[in-house]
């Protein structure tokens, strides 16, 4: 990790955990598939540095299908299906900004604009949601939230579905949350529809004098 995140997150990597946690990701790449490849695992780390962050996207845990996982939430590579939940992120996107359907599910522009994309758990095995969760990354991964609470002065956590938003208890009350439904077909209809997360993130972002996100993605 060669970007601004190292410093502040290094002491993580002398924990037990980050042992035993690196261990096992090792392990299960030998044996099986794992998603995202090994030089993506900390791709939302790389491309959104700390002093650049402004919003926040928590997902769960990566896409577990061939080619999808890319290392950032909710995003695909171009020339990949849209997934579910990123075809309603795009519906919300339509009706509260206008903004027309990508053609492609890769959110890297996001990404590179300061919202940093962050799944809890950073890897998966291949075809198995969720098998690498309760492994050790949710403790880093909380860490991560936690140095974006103490250390930017003011950012927007979009937090969808109840796994996320569980962890707003780690953020100050100085930050502005956006709270909803998860994205996912089981539940988009219960309240992330209509929530308009991206003109009330830009809302809040202008109401701090800071530079607002273009959510729309080139083609």
């Amino acid at each position: 990790m060669t970007t601004d995140w190292n410093p502040v997150l290094r002491g993580e990597f002398a924990k037990p955990y980050w042992h035993d946690l690196r261990a096992f990701v090792a392990a299960e790449r030998q044996r099986t598939i794992v998603y995202p490849p090994a030089a993506e695992e900390f791709a939302a780390l790389h491309l959104t540095p700390l002093a650049e962050t402004r919003v926040v996207i928590l997902g769960q845990d990566p896409y577990h299908g061939p080619g999808q996982a890319q290392g950032l939430c909710f995003s695909v590579r171009r020339g990949v299906s849209l997934p579910p939940s990123l075809v309603n992120i795009y519906t919300e996107l339509r009706s509260d900004l206008g903004i027309d359907t990508p053609r492609h599910g890769d959110l890297t522009s996001w990404a590179r604009q300061g919202v940093l994309l962050l799944n809890a758990t950073l890897t998966v095995r291949a075809g198995q949601a969720a098998s690498h969760q309760g492994k050790g990354w949710e403790t880093f991964t909380d860490e991560v939230l936690r140095v974006v609470d103490q250390r930017v002065e003011h950012c927007v956590f979009i937090l969808w579905g109840a796994s996320a938003r569980r962890k707003k208890a780690l953020v100050d009350a100085r930050h502005t949350i956006i709270e909803s439904a998860h994205p996912s077909p089981l539940s988009a209809s219960n309240g992330f529809f209509g929530s308009r997360p991206f003109s009330r993130t830009n809302a809040a972002l202008a109401g701090h004098g800071q530079a607002l996100i273009d959510w729309t993605l080139p083609s």
